[in-house]
């Protein structure tokens, strides 16, 4: 049986550490710069605190390695204001519901096939589809269009389809005033010249004298 517990051997349950203690003397060990060296930048407050990848005020290695088209892009899918992202649905993922009902992104989110209505909602042509159902989505491919038509169902789409962009027309520079006076004033080729006219003579024709 060990020893009974009193004021006169209570101590901790394990070995106390005392914290170090910086600034206080050249004595304490940890006086004149607190452990932090000379001058340098970890000497300053704060400097523990740099946020991943600093490398210094160097240029950092994830912009010194090459760049590839992606995140900055209009056409990059799914970053920024240019967003294109949506959830894909299959159409054999459709064998959950009745002949009848209304396929939304509510009713996907009941059937688990859909996690959230964050995202737009894609039907995809994989797959066969035999019942008659009512489709609200936000797009869907040519293919699954098709089967669902041949079925005898109707599709309601929830985002009108982007135009296609047009091709532009860059219009013929009108010819400067300069080069038109002068395609006027040569003859064309093969041209024949203009015959002169034979004017009235001022002096009087003389006669030969008899």
């Amino acid at each position: 049986m060990g020893e009974k517990l009193n004021l006169s051997n209570l101590q901790p349950a394990q070995a106390r550490k005392d914290r170090k203690r910086v600034g206080r003397g050249p004595g304490s060990g940890k006086g004149k710069f607190s452990g932090r060296g000379v001058k340098g930048q970890k000497s300053r407050s704060g400097s523990h605190k740099m946020r991943a990848g600093f490398e210094g005020g160097q240029m950092p290695i994830y912009m010194r390695i090459g760049k590839l088209r992606g995140s900055t892009s209009k056409d990059a899918m799914p970053v920024g204001p240019f967003r294109t992202e949506t959830a894909p649905i299959n159409l054999r993922d459709l064998d959950r519901f009745e002949s009848g009902d209304v396929v939304t992104p509510e009713s996907l989110v009941e059937k688990r096939l859909l996690k959230n209505t964050k995202i737009d909602v894609k039907l995809l042509g994989t797959g066969e589809v035999s019942k008659k159902l009512t489709i609200r989505v936000h797009a869907i491919s040519a293919s699954a269009r098709q089967k669902i038509e041949a079925a005898g169902g109707t599709i309601e789409l929830l985002r009108e389809p982007k135009e296609p962009k047009r091709k532009k027309h860059h219009k013929e520079k009108p010819a400067a005033p300069e080069a038109e006076a002068a395609a006027e004033e040569t003859p064309a080729a093969g041209a024949e010249p203009a015959a002169v006219e034979d004017g009235p003579t001022d002096q009087a024709s003389e006669t030969p004298e008899a």
